[in-house]
């Protein structure tokens, strides 16, 4: 017999996969803590380095500081550039954000070394590689002296960040550094349930993120913004587009039926870095009043603003291009899903989950 299901069941909602210690995501509350923090707090008290160590540790039973990561992050980036003549044949030709995913499908073990670290010191060499090629020029090598923040930054634009510069940047990593059971990371526990390696896990986590209703947002939200253009066409802009039945980008969530607690993360970050390529009064006026029209279209159950519209802003105001900010997004969430996979890896099993068959029977 046939089962009927809902549509909240076929998409999985609410439906447990897995145990986890590494975070916990409340929709009704908004509320998102990582590795027993609220991201609130974890922000500013925790660099990228410290919430990495925190995610291994719960992951994997570890005992690693904040400066054991960053000297093996260093080390890692170090080797990746020394691998560039080996992964970047193979995304010629492609946007930045595919030749990512090539690239980082060639990582591989090396000897006697954490594929975490290989992993996650490897994302912001190969961003900035394929950035500083799309611009004409030759990749910059890492400095393993720096955190893993400031030698992105340096990677990408050819120069030494400044501090503002580099606090901004590790907010957001550490902001988006994991997200509960989201759909990259449910892809790499899949795949780690399998017992591959963390490089065929993580590399399945990016193929999910590049996907628009996953990691693909923030940069609609540049052009959305770009589209109104000015203060005085808000209003006539949102109306026109809500009455033609449009999606509007940075608002809405799969999970959260409140405010994301990451957009005030960001937002926060923004008014510290507060630079004039960052026009925060121009997309608060932008943000206010589509969250009155929301609210005024659907007050059971407005859409509230999601972490992809301040981040938007804050990469837009460091000068990333916006072909990188899906590979941005990943140089942080790697932290996540190395996690994810160590922990399916060491305490949970083969993920296979049922079907309802809709099709026909056979005659007899």
């Amino acid at each position: 017999m046939n089962i009927q299901l809902t549509k909240s069941q076929i998409g999985l909602d609410g439906v447990p996969a897995a145990e986890t210690m590494l975070s916990h995501v409340d929709g009704e509350r908004g509320e998102l803590i990582i590795a027993g923090e609220h991201v609130k707090n974890l922000v500013g008290k925790s660099s990228f380095e410290g919430v990495t160590a925190r995610l291994w540790n719960a992951a994997a039973g570890k005992t690693l500081s904040e400066a054991n990561v960053r000297a093996s992050l260093g080390a890692a980036r170090e080797r990746a550039f020394a691998r560039l003549p080996d992964l970047l044949p193979a995304t010629r030709g492609m946007s930045v954000v595919d030749g990512f995913r090539a690239a980082v499908a060639g990582l591989r073990a090396e000897s006697g070394l954490e594929h975490e670290s290989t992993i996650v010191g490897a994302f912001p060499v190969i961003a900035g590689a394929l950035v500083q090629r799309a611009r004409g020029n030759d990749p910059v090598a890492p400095d393993p002296n720096l955190g893993h923040a400031a030698d992105t930054l340096r990677m990408l634009h050819d120069r030494r960040p400044e501090p503002r510069e580099v606090t901004a940047l590790d907010s957001y990593l550490v902001t988006v550094s994991d997200h509960g059971m989201n759909a990259s990371t449910f892809a790499t526990r899949v795949v780690a349930s399998t017992q591959a390696d963390l490089f065929a896990a993580v590399t399945a986590g990016y193929c999910a993120l590049t996907g628009p209703l996953h990691g693909g947002a923030p940069e609609p939200v540049l052009e959305m913004l770009d589209a109104i253009g000015t203060r005085e066409r808000i209003k006539p802009w949102v109306d026109d587009a809500l009455s033609r039945g449009e999606r509007l980008m940075g608002f809405g969530h799969r999970v959260y039926r409140v405010r994301d607690p990451r957009a005030d993360v960001l937002k926060a970050a923004i008014q510290q870095y507060a630079t004039d390529a960052a026009d925060l009064p121009f997309a608060g006026e932008v943000e206010a009043y589509i969250r009155a029209a929301l609210r005024r279209k659907n007050p059971d159950r407005p859409l509230e603003t999601n972490v992809e519209f301040f981040t938007a802003i804050l990469l837009d105001a460091l000068k990333i291009p916006r072909q990188a900010f899906t590979p941005i997004f990943a140089v942080a969430r790697a932290a996540g899903w190395t996690a994810h996979a160590l922990e399916q890896r060491r305490t949970g099993r083969l993920i296979r989950p049922s079907s309802s068959y809709v099709g026909p029977r056979p005659a007899d």
